[in-house]
This record gives C-alpha cells, structure tokens and sequence, in this order.
C-alpha cells in the first residue's frame, strides 16, 4: 500500500469517526431526558435536569409572546392542582390548544419552569355525522335568525389556514365546497393530528353579530 493510499483511508476513516460522534451525540441528547410526572417535575427535585413530561395544558393558560409559548401543564388522571410551567420558543403544531396532551422535553429550571426543547401534542381523532349540520353559506343566509344559537357546521378546511390556538382570532377556515363561500372559525380547543388541509369537519358553536362564529366543538365529518 503505498503512501498516497494510506492517507485516503485514514481521510476516509476520520470522517466516519466523527459521523459516528455525531450520531451518537445526537441519539444520547435525545434519549438522556428523564421521564417524570406532573406531581414529580412540580417537587422541583429536578431542577437543572433534563427531562420529559406529559401532561394536558391547562385551558386558557397559553400566551405566545416574541415566538415564545409559555403554558401549563397538569396530569389528567392525577392532581388537577399540580402544575408545571412550559416555555417553548420553537415550532407549535395547530393541533396545539386547551386541553391537549403535551409532551414536554427539556430542562427545569429554579423556579420550576420547563425550559422545553421538544413538544409534541396529541389528541384523539373525533368523528360526527354532517347530515345535520348547515352547509357555510346556508348557515351565513340565515343571518340573525341564527345570531348566539348553538349550530353545526360542516365545509372543509381551507389550505393554509390552520393556526395554533392562541397564534391569532382564527384557528381555520372553513370552505362551502359548493358555493366557496368561507368562515373564519375561532377555537381554543385541541384539534386532532388528522385534522389538516381539505379535510371535512363538522363544527358546533355559534355565531356573533359581527360575523365571528367560536367554536365549542370540532369533529372529523363521517
């Protein structure tokens, strides 16, 4: 083997040593998290380690403010009266809203905020009937018959409209595939992985005077 041969290998060997170290630096980061609960991350016995916690936001607990989201957090099936603290200032899925389990990792800082790093939310799919509920345009030509009545509504989602809750007045948009006739739905709730772009929903709620409909509750159309 002669020199100029030798030097490529140990070229060769040094760049997959250091994709190796990569690699694994990577894979550790992600997996050293140490998964706790609500009541555990809440004794603060944490604090300055990184972990992962699960848990349902709180309603109304959400503000985003300079492309930070801060909320909270508390355990379903425990004590609804202990809660932790998230601050993310990444990427919010629109499925994000009240009520929707969050998986928060990161670290816990002093005060006993978790400074996460990585969210993923989840909420199971919901499915209701559209036979009865109004078509958008049949429901805007009601006009103030309709004004503060809880009613259902079914269209499809218009593309790109889907938002976090709490990033602005409008969760989505929902389209009369008939007429094209629109409706800027806004909703605080958690809203379904499988809910995205053109996809039929059936939305309870009503409608303002000004033309504003809020939801209460948002299904996948059967």
């Amino acid at each position: 083997m002669n020199t100029k041969t030798k030097r490529r290998m140990i070229a060769v060997t040094g760049v997959i040593v250091m994709v190796l170290i990569v690699v694994l630096a990577v894979v550790g980061g992600s997996s050293s998290a140490t998964t706790v609960s609500v009541a555990e991350a809440a004794t603060g016995d944490y604090a300055g380690q990184k972990i992962q916690v699960s848990g349902n936001v709180v309603d109304d607990s959400f503000e985003t403010k300079d492309n930070v989201l801060t909320f909270a957090i508390y355990d379903p099936e425990g004590d609804g009266s202990q809660q932790v603290n998230v601050r993310y200032a990444g990427g919010v899925s629109a499925t994000f809203g009240n009520g929707v389990t969050a998986i928060c990792t990161g670290k816990l800082d002093e005060n006993g905020v978790l400074n996460a790093s990585e969210l993923v939310t989840k909420c199971p799919s919901k499915y209701e009937n559209a036979s009865e509920a109004l078509g958008v345009a049949q429901l805007l030509g009601y006009g103030e018959e309709v004004v503060g009545k809880p009613v259902k509504v079914t269209g499809f989602v218009e593309a790109g409209s889907l938002a976090a809750a709490g990033a602005g007045d409008e969760r989505f948009v929902l389209v009369d595939p008939e007429s094209g006739t629109t409706l800027p739905i806004a909703y605080e709730g958690a809203l379904s992985d499988d809910i995205a772009d053109e996809i039929t929903l059936v939305v309870t709620g009503s409608i303002d005077e000004g033309g504003k409909f809020t939801a209460t509750d948002v299904a996948i159309a059967e």
